[in-house]
């Protein structure tokens, strides 16, 4: 079988993604054996867990996206939409564990709250729109 375009690149996306999940638990090992209670920033250790979650929840995407009825262009802004949020996310936890500024962003409201409150937004409506058309587009082609 032979994969198209769209579906290589988001399963490089994928791969991408679980390397830097893999390379972030380094990280986190590190800073658990210098602290004296065992536990790495609790930022570090979220965007450890949240690539991880996000590199199989983009091999998701990848299934959805190679059965997908739509065109390789819209299936690709979908996959594109949806791994830049996750990404950014990731990357976020990242800040916040590397600066050691919070425990919680959304009770310190950083970096300001209209900035996280518009993000977030854009964050839950990107990803539930990308997502609800590569569902349709997977729907149309497989199932009706």
């Amino acid at each position: 079988m032979e994969l198209g375009g769209d579906t290589k690149a988001v399963l490089l996306a994928a791969g991408l993604m679980f390397l830097l999940a893999l390379s972030l638990g380094v990280w986190k090992y590190r800073q658990m054996l210098a602290s004296p209670d065992g536990l790495a920033h609790p930022y570090v250790d979220t965007a450890h867990r949240a690539a991880l979650l996000y590199s199989f929840a983009t091999l998701l995407v990848a299934v959805f996206v190679e059965f997908s009825g739509w065109s390789e262009v819209v299936d690709l802004i979908c996959a594109g939409v949806l791994y830049f949020f996750f990404l950014a996310a990731v990357l976020g936890y990242m800040n916040h564990g590397w600066r050691r500024d919070t425990d919680n962003q959304i009770r310190d409201r950083y970096p300001t709250p209209a900035a996280l409150h518009t993000f977030m937004t854009a964050l839950i409506v990107g990803e539930i729109v990308a997502f609800a058309v590569l569902l349709a587009g997977f729907a149309e082609s497989q199932v009706f």
